[in-house]
């Protein structure tokens, strides 16, 4: 069976606060408890066209702080404040102590998981076909920016005999990531063919972390005088060094040396011609002559080789003669 956690509840004490910020000895932890969820849900039922998403409340010894986060603040205060005043007086006298309310206005309803749910669950029950009520919540969500979102409806869906699950989803839901900021909201569309459960979780980021160190800052080129960077950073002289500059006459300049006279250039001598050389039958010949030297003979070609060595081939050959090896 799959385990499945509360994405508030997995990230409480962590990266999201308590929505009850009280404490209570033992023998009173009871009923203060009690008592907050008999608040929750008055408020959730007289309160159901205000579109409140979330309560928060807060106890001292004696007063009572309560916060209401609504998309639709003016109906909650009402003309001149009337509504919020009776609201006041009502809570008052159930808890006996002074109460404090508080209104927050949610600038982007769309992006409440709390206010989707209740929006698939109030078409479900104008008998609207419950795959259009998601794809239109699904499109709004998306569109006022957040990164994904999921909507499941469970129940007798379109007026099924057998109960069933449907769900769709646009973008990513990372249940798993703890720094994820997954915002889930449930309700129930009371139909005809009974009560459809209806739940809705919105991705809008990750908690802010730690911010990374700033990278040092680059040194700007002065904008005015069109200073290079290494002349700007020179130190300007003082008066000082200027009134040692001016006493100190600057040395003269040496005289340029004379440059010597332009002497005439003689013509190199010219090399003795190299002799040709001589080719190799001329050289032949003239060693023959001088010498008396005979010449080699000439080389015999192919021909008469295969000549000579055919008429050798001709020639009878003498038999080999064997010796009979003895037996012993």
């Amino acid at each position: 069976m799959g385990h499945k956690v509360h994405p508030n509840g997995f990230r409480l004490g962590v990266y999201r606060n308590w929505e009850a910020k009280w404490f209570a000895p033992d023998k009173e932890f009871k009923p203060l408890l009690l008592e907050d969820v008999r608040l929750r849900r008055m408020l959730m039922i007289r309160l159901k066209n205000a579109g409140l998403a979330r309560i928060e409340t807060e106890r001292s010894s004696s007063a009572l702080t309560i916060t209401l986060h609504t998309a639709k603040p003016g109906i909650v205060i009402g003309k001149g404040g009337t509504s919020v005043d009776q609201l006041r007086d009502e809570l008052e006298k159930i808890t006996g102590k002074r109460v404090r309310v508080t209104i927050q206005e949610i600038k982007k309803p769309e992006l409440s998981a709390q206010l989707v749910a209740e929006n698939v669950a109030a078409q479900l029950e104008k008998r609207i076909a419950f795959r259009r009520a998601i794809k239109q919540s699904l499109m709004k969500t998306m569109r006022a920016g957040a990164q994904g979102v999921k909507i499941r409806v469970k129940g007798r869906l379109g007026g099924s005999e057998m109960a069933r699950v449907e769900w769709n989803r646009e973008g990513r839901v990372p249940l798993h990531t703890l720094k994820a900021d997954i915002d889930f909201g449930q309700t129930e569309a009371k139909t005809t063919f009974g009560r459809i459960g209806v739940s809705a979780w919105v991705y809008t980021g990750n908690f802010p972390t730690e911010a990374a160190p700033k990278p040092t800052a680059a040194v700007d080129e002065p904008a005015d005088a069109g200073v290079p960077i290494g002349a700007a950073l020179v130190e300007p002289a003082t008066p000082l060094a200027e009134l040692v500059h001016a006493a100190v006459p600057a040395p003269a300049p040496a005289p340029a040396a004379e440059a010597p006279a332009p002497v005439a250039a003689t013509p190199a001598p010219e090399a003795p011609a190299k002799p040709k050389r001589a080719t190799r039958a001329k050289a032949t010949a003239t060693t023959t002559a001088e010498g008396g030297e005979k010449v080699a003979p000439k080389r015999t070609t192919r021909a008469k080789t295969a000549a000579t060595a055919g008429a050798a081939s001709d020639a009878p050959k003498t038999p080999r003669t064997r010796t009979a090896k003895k037996k012993e």
